[in-house]
């Protein structure tokens, strides 16, 4: 447990579609929660570059707006400087967590995590399997899985 207010920077691979949503979907349980005091900064970031500026992909946005969480984002990459930015740096599935800690500088103040460290009753898979090349039904399946992390997370960190 914190007494400082905590920063959370979300990771998967070109920041489209499950780090956008993981990043709309905290913000907006933080809110709801009151917790605005208690989480400084979220953002979203992906370990590849090739959508830089791009919106969220239309599927993430669309299935986030159908649960009211709004979503504001232009897909960025992440960078090592980021890692002094952010207490918590936390992706979707073990390649994105093999390319945070090849990225992570030794000394930087980052806690790297995946997602799925804060499913201890196994409600959901622990991995957020990437959506982009399947139907909607995994993007409600990612935003059902997020929504739940994200509660257990602030439950059992702040």
């Amino acid at each position: 447990m914190t007494q400082d207010p905590i920063s959370v920077a979300f990771v998967c691979l070109g920041n489209i579609c499950r780090s956008p949503m993981a990043e709309a979907v905290f913000a907006h349980t933080v809110k709801k929660g009151g917790l605005q005091e208690r989480v400084s900064k979220v953002d979203s970031f992906g370990t590849g570059g090739w959508h830089k500026g791009e919106s969220p992909d239309p599927r993430s946005a669309a299935t986030c707006r159908q649960h009211g969480v709004p979503v504001n984002h232009r897909a960025q990459q992440i960078k090592s400087h980021h890692f002094d930015d952010f207490d918590y740096i936390i992706c979707m599935d073990d390649m994105n967590l093999r390319n945070l800690k090849r990225l992570k500088p030794s000394d930087s103040k980052a806690k790297l995590f995946m997602f799925g460290h804060w499913n201890h009753d196994g409600k959901y898979r622990d991995i957020v399997d990437d959506p982009y090349y399947g139907g909607d039904d995994g993007f409600e399946y990612n935003f059902q899985q997020i929504q739940y992390f994200s509660e257990q997370f602030l439950q059992q960190e702040l």
